[in-house]
């Protein structure tokens, strides 16, 4: 696929699942019951151990149900090219690197980059960034991201970081186009506990009235 269709997808489904984890053994079924929770829409940072084997391996595996594999924590260019190389459909930053985008664009791989100022914000989807990421959103709060979208309101947002089943729609209300869900949808001590915090984002996603 397309950059450009690639993006599209993103911004339908509205939820990226963010796979951080230390132990490397649990990322499969991480992503498993993610996907069995309905998520369609997963990347895994690079600071997990062996990132780039599970990319490739879950970009392989989730193919033929529709399920997008990205990279997260793309911080630098070289990450970027690794990551791409690896079988990458698409990368999350959490800063603004207009090198990372120069990757991107080469490779026709859409990017959701970490802004939070105006100035980062303007810079970000001027060097073509698909999507931004406002990270960390839930420390500035949805009053700052109001002040934020009010002149810029033809950007695509996707809020990360804070963000939980108790404020969710209040953010969708406030006009995000989607989330970044790291511990919101990870954090459980069994398995089957991500699958249901999945399936509880996805009912909110599909219930909801987005303004964007």
């Amino acid at each position: 696929m397309k950059r450009e269709e690639i993006a599209a997808i993103i911004k339908q489904e509205r939820l990226i699942a963010i796979v951080r984890t230390k132990e490397q053994e649990k990322v499969p079924e991480i992503i498993e019951n993610l996907v069995q929770g309905g998520i369609k829409v997963i990347e895994i940072t690079s600071n997990t151990p062996g990132f780039l084997h599970h990319i490739q391996q879950a970009k392989k595996q989730y193919a033929s149900q529709d399920v997008l594999i990205g990279a997260g924590t793309v911080i630098n260019s070289d990450i970027a090219e690794k990551a791409i190389t690896s079988g990458a459909q698409f990368l999350v930053t959490p800063n603004t690197n207009t090198e990372v985008l120069a990757v991107a664009k080469k490779y026709n791989v859409p990017v959701a980059m970490g802004a939070i100022t105006p100035t980062e914000i303007c810079t970000a989807v001027a060097c073509g960034a698909d999507i931004v990421k406002l990270f960390p959103a839930g420390n500035l709060g949805i009053s700052y991201f109001k002040s934020v979208k009010s002149p810029l309101d033809d950007v695509a947002f996707f809020a990360v970081g804070g963000i939980d089943l108790s404020n969710a729609e209040e953010w969708i209300l406030a006009g995000v186009s989607g989330f970044g869900l790291g511990s919101a949808l990870t954090k459980s001590k069994a398995f089957d506990g991500v699958k249901a915090n999945a399936e509880q984002f996805v009912k909110i996603k599909n219930e909801s009235k987005w303004i964007n």
